[in-house]
């Protein structure tokens, strides 16, 4: 029998950012500073921790998965119908750090709308967190 399930699709981006793993880390992790460059939340860096991103359209529900300090984080990413898991990757480098964010678990046939909102979302985000970076301490 043909499986009919359809692969799922990922978005990754991927910066090489001149500052240190632990300032990245920073905006990665703290409530206000997550507020400035992505939406306003209530994280707490805790494994199994739920929380919520909240913009003017609706919220998204998180859950922590995965947190290695200055390393990895990764956590559930689910709103509308899309049930996605975000993983962030901190790789120090000559400059300072490669940060990739993946989010995985797009379904082509269902998601199409989630799935390009993310590709051109995921950068405008980037933007956002590189300013950020460039304004704190």
């Amino acid at each position: 029998m043909k499986n009919t399930t359809p692969e799922t699709r990922s978005v990754v981006v991927e910066r090489e950012l001149a500052f240190p793993p632990e300032k990245i880390w920073r905006a990665l992790t703290q409530p206000h500073l997550i507020a400035e460059w992505l939406l306003q939340n209530d994280f707490t860096p805790v494994l199994n921790h739920k929380f919520k991103l909240s913009a003017s359209w609706g919220e998204i529900d998180c859950q922590v998965l995965t947190i290695e300090p200055e390393k990895t984080l990764t956590y559930t990413w689910q709103a509308d119908g899309l049930e996605s898991v975000v993983t962030w990757t901190l790789s120090p480098s000559a400059s300072g750090t490669l940060l990739r964010m993946e989010q995985t678990g797009f379904n082509p046939e269902k998601q199409k709308l989630a799935y390009f909102g993310a590709k051109s979302g995921w950068p405008r985000f980037f933007g956002q967190l590189e300013q950020l970076l460039s304004q704190i301490d």
